[in-house]
């Protein structure tokens, strides 16, 4: 958990996007995916849109996380990271909802509508608060946006493409329980001091 930020790390980017896609099943962001793809039928811009609203909110929780790390520092930072860690793991047990009301009328497009309605529902959700906390354990800030990135894309595009008939065929209550067990795994690794392995 060095200060250095180098431009790109394998590690980073294959952790981040295992966690982020695990994490992101049955969450309420792959829930709007369903109904935006259902309401709207237009896969192209609501993939755009989920794309854009993801790197930008992703970005900024990346930068918080390597700002957290640089002003607490390396000591503080593994108690924080870990706990949120072990955080994240009762909180991936808790099934997700989605308000009625998070996918309005496309007023000015269905890109726009997906752009804002995605980077509302993201704002505090499990998937930025884990991008908080691996941009502040890993070296590569490019590394983790790109990973969360795409564990978001992997878990929601083929969302939209397929619709209900994907959601069906994923065993929800095995996949909450081995993310959940994944973000224990991290968190106590980052608290007993095992880096050497992430």
């Amino acid at each position: 958990m060095g200060m250095s930020r180098p431009e790109f790390s394998m590690e980073a980017f294959l952790i981040s996007t295992g966690i982020v896609a695990l994490a992101e099943m049955g969450d309420k962001t792959q829930l709007l995916s369903l109904v935006l793809a259902a309401r709207f039928r237009k896969p192209l811009p609501i993939i755009l849109g989920i794309l854009a609203a993801t790197l930008l909110n992703h970005a900024a929780a990346g930068a918080v996380g390597a700002w957290i790390m640089q002003v607490l520092g390396p000591d503080i930072m593994r108690w924080i990271i870990g706990g949120g860690f072990l955080a994240m793991a009762a909180w991936t047990l808790v099934p997700d909802t989605l308000d009625d009301d998070e996918a309005t009328a496309p007023k000015y497009g269905v890109f726009a509508a997906t752009f804002v309605a995605f980077f509302i529902a993201e704002m505090g959700d499990k998937t930025q608060v884990a991008t908080i906390a691996l941009a502040a354990q890993h070296a590569s800030l490019v590394g983790v946006v790109a990973g969360t990135t795409l564990g978001m894309m992997l878990a929601n595009a083929p969302v939209v493409l397929l619709g209900e008939r994907i959601t069906k065929r994923i065993p929800l209550k095995v996949i909450h329980p081995v993310t959940a067990l994944l973000f224990a795994v991290l968190g106590l690794a980052v608290l007993f001091n095992v880096g050497a392995l992430f």
